[in-house]
């Protein structure tokens, strides 16, 4: 699938078919956006991003689409405990939707792709909308279906895949509580199949003495020193059930709006989760907004997950065994700020807008080998344009 080659195209050729074909009250946007991530670890992350939408708020209609890049180059603890180089990949995504809702109930469908090297990632769903009580209630529900193919770099799929399948339930409503405030509730169940396994990650396995010793944060010096001659596969299981449930309030005030939004996670693997963010977005003109924003995340460890895994006699390893810290119990502290200016002319200020943002974000590692913290920050800049 070449997304390289078309991917760029995608919202330029939707700008192009809809600019020519709107009369009356149709609405087109177009952005581009650049993100930046670098964190502790090496890894640097840089994402433009191209998109344009065109909707009809009295036919009930609109179509979008976006197109995006990833160029990752990383040289992490996991990769200096391996002696291997620093690597980059690139990661080419891409996404279609539309939606329909002439009166209280619509309908909304998306398509989507990404690739790298070695991922193939495809992704398709719809979700059904319906206004109830003047629009004081609406009912959500969804479902999509993804399907992955995991392989190696330079190994074609046909010698070396591996698939996941994963089909996502969404229910949800929300209500209008007062005119200045609305509280919604949305819960996703997902029903992943397939070996999530890194084909690239292997597991230091210990003596059951030794694994007792083996400290939270071990350097690749003493975890090579200490481990045993076995190195298995990251293995995780092939099934997983994932649940959760997010709660979302916003409140409109002469100040600005405050937006408050709590998620609860829980899967079969043990892993419990606990995520809160919070952020007050201030009018300090008509064309300026600012916002300040607090996130917090807490979570458990999966229930196979060992920070020294023990090798069994005669050579045996664990059935289940993870070296992704990400499974393993941390905490994660973020703050950040964002601003908007529209710079549109008198009476169409938000015509033309651009926005910018800065989040810095700690987490702590409670049980993982190699590190025990981690920091981070992630800034964004973006262009709209409505005409």
């Amino acid at each position: 699938m070449q997304l390289s080659r078309g991917g760029p195209w995608l919202a330029y050729l939707l700008l192009f078919a809809t600019r020519s074909a709107v009369a009356g009250d149709e609405t087109i946007k177009a952005s581009s956006e650049i993100a930046a991530y670098r964190d502790s670890f090496a890894v640097s992350v840089v994402t433009p991003t191209i998109a344009a939408s065109v909707e009809s708020p009295t036919a009930g209609w609109s179509v979008n689409g976006r197109y995006l890049v990833d160029v990752v180059s990383a040289a992490s603890p996991d990769i200096v405990s391996t002696a291997s180089r620093r690597w980059s990949e690139v990661r080419h995504a891409g996404s279609v939707g539309g939606a329909y809702k002439p009166a209280t109930f619509g309908i909304a469908v998306n398509a989507a792709a990404s690739s790298t090297p070695d991922y193939l990632s495809l992704n398709g769903g719809g979700q059904t909308s319906l206004d109830l009580d003047e629009k004081n209630w609406t009912l959500l529900a969804g479902y999509s279906f993804g399907h992955d193919r995991i392989g190696r770099t330079g190994t074609p799929f046909s010698v070396f895949s591996r698939s996941l399948d994963s089909h996502l339930l969404t229910a949800g409503v929300t209500r209008v509580l007062t005119p200045a405030a609305i509280l919604g509730f949305v819960v996703d169940a997902t029903f992943e199949s397939g070996d999530q396994s890194k084909p690239y990650r292997y597991i230091p396995l210990f003596d059951k003495d030794v694994a007792r010793s083996i400290p939270a944060g071990a350097s690749p010096t003493l975890v090579a020193e200490t481990r045993l001659n076995e190195k298995p596969l990251e293995r995780l299981p092939l099934e997983r059930r994932r649940l959760a449930l997010t709660t979302r309030f916003a409140h409109r005030s002469d100040l600005g709006t405050l937006r408050l939004e709590e998620r609860i996670y829980a899967d079969t693997w043990g892993l419990f989760a606990s995520t809160s963010d919070a952020r007050f977005m201030f009018d300090l003109s008509k064309r300026v907004i600012v916002w300040p924003r607090l996130r917090f995340h807490t979570q458990s460890a999966v229930s196979f997950w060992q920070r020294a895994y023990v090798g069994e006699p005669g050579g045996g390893v664990p059935e289940y065994r993870a070296g992704d810290r990400e499974l393993g119990a941390l905490m994660t502290v973020g703050t950040g700020l964002g601003a908007r200016w529209m710079l549109g002319r008198v009476g169409n200020e938000n015509d033309v807008a651009l926005t910018t943002s800065l989040d810095g974000y700690w987490t702590k590692f409670a049980d993982a080998l190699y590190v025990t913290e981690r920091f981070s920050a992630l800034g964004v800049v973006a262009v709209e344009v409505t005409f």
